[in-house]
Parts: C-alpha cells; sequence; structure tokens
C-alpha cells in the first residue's frame, strides 16, 4: 500500500513562512512528477506548484517568486517552501506523485494523493 502523508501545515501571520512536506512510502519502485495543490473553501482544487524527477519546476502566477518546490529523490519526499504568506494562501494544501508501485507481481502507475494538510494565514 503506498501513502502520501504531508506535514508542516499550520496557523501563520501574513508575511510569514511555512515549509510543507510530504513523504511517499509502500512498494515504490519509482516517483515521476511531484507537486502541490491546494483548496480553499468553496473553491476549486488550484495548482501550486510541480516538479519533474530531474528537478524542473512550474508554479502558478499566484507562488510565483514566494514559494518554492524541491524533492529529495533518495527520501522519496517533496517539499513546499512558502514565504512571504497571504491570508488569501489560507487553504488545505495536498501533495501528489506519479508513483510507480507494486502491488503481488504487478506494476501499476497512477497519480496518488495525500490527505491535505491546513494552512491558515491570519493576524
Amino acid at each position: 500500500q503506498v501513502q502520501l502523508v504531508e506535514s508542516g501545515g499550520g496557523l501563520v501571520q501574513p508575511g510569514g513562512s511555512l515549509r510543507l512536506s510530504c513523504v511517499a512510502s509502500g512498494n515504490i519502485v519509482s516517483i515521476d512528477d511531484m507537486g502541490w495543490y491546494r483548496q480553499a473553501p468553496g473553491k476549486e482544487r488550484d495548482l501550486v506548484a510541480t516538479i519533474t524527477k530531474v528537478g524542473s519546476t512550474k508554479y502558478a502566477d499566484s507562488g510565483k517568486g514566494r514559494f518554492t518546490i524541491s524533492r529529495d529523490n533518495a527520501k522519496n519526499t517533496v517539499y513546499l517552501q512558502m514565504n512571504s504568506l497571504k491570508p488569501e494562501d489560507t487553504a488545505v494544501y495536498m501533495c501528489y506523485a506519479d508513483i510507480t508501485h507494486l502491488v503481488e507481481i504487478y506494476l501499476y502507475k497512477n497519480d496518488l494523493w495525500g490527505q491535505g494538510t491546513q494552512v491558515t494565514v491570519s493576524s
């Protein structure tokens, strides 16, 4: 069973910083793209940032210049450093990973999601 577990969310004042982490565990053969999405109450899930296996990154306009995505392939972990946080960044942040994994003798390749971590930016 492969799972993604996020951590690092919390309450922070405007202008503050948070670092989110997401660890993938289980019978993992390889991980291609990883990334972060967020969903605010009453809104759709939006892309925050993605990173390929070799480190190429993409960011939504909302986070450019403030957010940095990175990954540690040896630890099956993706990070999101968020600086200069704004109240409009408040949302549940979810990580995803395009994972090839082994179930019995079969290989599966799926986009898998974590459960999310709450980020609240408020004074």
